[in-house]
This record gives structure tokens, sequence and C-alpha cells, in this order.
């Protein structure tokens, strides 16, 4: 992924077993991943992220592991998916990133290279997003990048965020 991202301050690449403890040690914590996922253990984390892993493959896109170029620190974790328990979404951009870098711009800038990946080597007609309505910073995030809300999905507990390929600019 290194030739995408050009001057960018993430290396992002695809999710290895021994990413887990370093994922982990921030998506364990409650009140960092309030509005997201909480992984209870080691091994229900690694298995959630394996599961998203072993669809690159088949899709063509999967999260990455999101390192800072000049530290290596693994800080983050996200872009393009298709949820592997709700499949019917379609095409979403997902990110969560260690509180200790929060405010720097790291998911702004994975969801920008995640996007720029969807609209121009996948040619996807339109990417979602989710986020709780309290979420301000991914609220922010998204609508940075050009994301419009939809509609607040009862299900998910959570606002629903389209971007589409023509608004994205290409």
């Amino acid at each position: 992924m290194r030739d995408a991202l050009n001057n960018r301050r993430l290396d992002l690449r695809p999710y290895q077993s021994s990413d887990a403890p370093a994922l982990f040690g921030f998506m364990s914590d409650a009140n960092g991943m309030r509005y997201t996922y909480v992984a209870k253990s080691i091994e229900q984390c690694a298995t959630r992220l394996y599961a998203y892993e072993s669809m690159r493959g088949k899709l063509g896109f999967a999260p990455w592991v999101a390192r800072t170029v000049d530290s290596g620190e693994v800080v983050g974790w996200g872009g393009l998916c298709l949820d592997p328990n709700e499949p019917e979404w379609g095409l979403e951009v997902i990110y969560a990133f260690s509180p200790t870098v929060w405010g720097k711009g790291f998911a702004t800038e994975l969801v920008q290279v995640s996007l720029e990946h969807a609209f121009g080597s996948l040619s996807a007609p339109a990417v979602h997003a989710f986020a709780h309505p309290e979420n301000a910073q991914s609220v922010r995030v998204l609508t940075k990048c050009g994301f419009r809300k939809l509609r607040y999905e009862p299900s998910l507990q959570r606002d629903h965020y389209r971007l589409g390929r023509l608004h994205f600019g290409v």
C-alpha cells in the first residue's frame, strides 16, 4: 500500500496475526471504543480482525493495519469492507484508532486513502459509513471527507452516511 500513500503519514498494510496484541491494546479500551466494537479478549479481537482480512483475496479490499511512517507504531485499523456479519449494507469504510493519536488527522487520512481506492481502483458507485450520533469526532471525519448523512439506522443505533462516486469528483 506504500505506493498509494505517497507522502502520507500512515503506512497501511494487511492485518497479520502478530498485530493482534497492539490492536487489542486500544480495541479493548471500553471508554476509548465506547461508540464502536470493544474487544473482550485478545482471541476475540484476533478472530474479528481475521474475519475481515479473510475477505481481501475475494473482494480486493479489507481494512488495513495503520502504522505511523515515523515510528512504525500500530495506531489504528480500518479501511474498506463488507461487514462479514451484515454484508447487505454494502461497501463501507470503517476505522478505529488508539486514543493516543486522536485529533492528529489519521482517521481522515485513512478515509481519504480508502475513498481513493474505492472510487479509483474499484470503480465503486458509493461508499457507506456509520457513526454514533454522539461521536462528534467520527462525524467530523466523515463530513470532512464528503459524506452526507442519509438517516438514523435504529438497528445499528448509528447514523448512516453515504458518499457517491460523482460527489467524490471522479
